[in-house]
């Protein structure tokens, strides 16, 4: 028995407009799925397979911004972790093997779209089971009391609210970026292989998916 697939990663936003126009608009997400009433909202955008999803409400506030692994001891992050199971004998087996194991679970939530189970892993990260109830036939899928107008604009990306760009432009003379050399400013592009400051590290069990000539050349696109 084991959960094989994460469903979505729930943040939490003070602006859902703002969030729509970022991952519709500008990252090119379809806004898949809408569920929201007495002005508390969960949303979720579909990359691939996977959601990823906001809650909205009033007295929400933006996360503490922490550059990409720098290290904190800040009690920062997301909302929640959401896997998936498949049937609704999948869904209690979970809550069963949870309850066995001495994790205090709350749920089955009846959300009318999907059920869910909440919990806590060992860190005090939020993780939840669902079960979903219905697929969505046409995006988006909404749910809401007062659905925000931005909503009815549609699923796609729409044109117009952030600035066009023309053919691709090689960008010359970068190159690769060390990791975990200082902080963001302080890391330089070296190539691979290791150079001035880029210390060479130990790997193992990889294989390049992009020929190395590509991945070597000072040209970073």
């Amino acid at each position: 028995m084991a959960l094989d697939r994460i469903d979505h990663l729930a943040f939490i936003t003070p602006d859902l407009t703002g969030t729509i126009r970022f991952y519709r608009d500008l990252l090119g997400m379809d806004l898949s799925l809408g569920i929201g009433h007495d002005g508390f909202r969960h949303y979720f955008f579909s990359a691939g397979d996977n959601y990823i999803a906001f809650f909205a409400y009033d007295g929400a506030s933006a996360m503490t911004k922490k550059f990409h692994g720098n290290r904190t001891s800040d009690p920062i992050g997301f909302d929640h972790v959401a896997f998936t199971v498949e049937t609704r004998e999948e869904f209690f087996e979970w809550k069963d093997r949870l309850q066995a194991a001495g994790i205090e679970v709350t749920g089955p939530i009846d959300h009318g779209v999907f059920w869910s189970l909440y919990f806590f892993d060992n860190n005090n990260i939020p993780l939840e089971i669902a079960w979903n109830l219905m697929e969505v036939a046409e995006a988006p899928a909404v749910v809401d009391d007062d659905i925000p107008a931005i909503v009815h604009e549609g699923s796609g990306p729409q044109p117009g609210h952030w600035p066009e760009i023309g053919g691709h432009e090689a960008r010359e003379g970068r190159q690769r970026l060390c990791p975990a050399q200082g902080t963001a400013g302080q890391r330089t592009r070296q190539a691979h292989g290791g150079g001035p400051g880029c210390p060479r590290t130990g790997r193992r069990g990889l294989k390049a998916v992009v020929p190395v000539q590509n991945w070597r050349s000072n040209r970073m696109m």
